[in-house]
């Protein structure tokens, strides 16, 4: 079992949801713009209270540019349990020479052979993450 506990859902804390995210290369980003809410999967690292990923000119860029504030929630499902991690936080595109350079030397890969030449940092605001044991729904009387 990754976490211990009794109850069928224990809170995580700060430090245990980085950990997971650290060990995690896919999850997905919630933007909205325009009054419409979009969710994207991606792929990327978790460094230095940080999320990093790339992505190519298209609807995830533009609205990113156009809105900062982002949603980004990875997960995992095991034998008998899963976790889900979830952080709010402002997202902009790594501008100089410096940032790119950094973010470059992260294992940011891609899933398809396509060019991804923007470099996204996601910087959060809160974050919360949730483990839960499967069982079966208890007797209510």
């Amino acid at each position: 079992m990754m976490f211990e506990h009794d109850d069928p859902i224990l809170e995580l804390t700060d430090e245990q949801s980085w950990k997971l995210l650290k060990n995690t290369k896919h999850g997905r980003l919630v933007l909205t713009a325009a009054g419409e809410t979009d969710i994207f999967p991606i792929n990327f690292v978790a460094r230095d209270g940080r999320l990093v990923l790339r992505t190519a000119p298209g609807t995830k860029l533009a609205e990113l540019t156009i809105n900062e504030h982002v949603l980004f929630e990875a997960d995992g499902i095991g034998s008998g349990e899963a976790w889900s991690v979830v952080v709010k936080g402002t997202a902009r595109v790594l501008q100089t020479q410096e940032e790119i350079a950094a973010a470059e030397a992260l294992p940011v890969e891609t899933w398809i052979p396509t060019l991804k030449d923007f470099y996204v940092e996601v910087k959060p605001t809160s974050i919360s993450g949730r483990h839960f044991k499967f069982g079966q729904q208890p007797e209510r009387f």
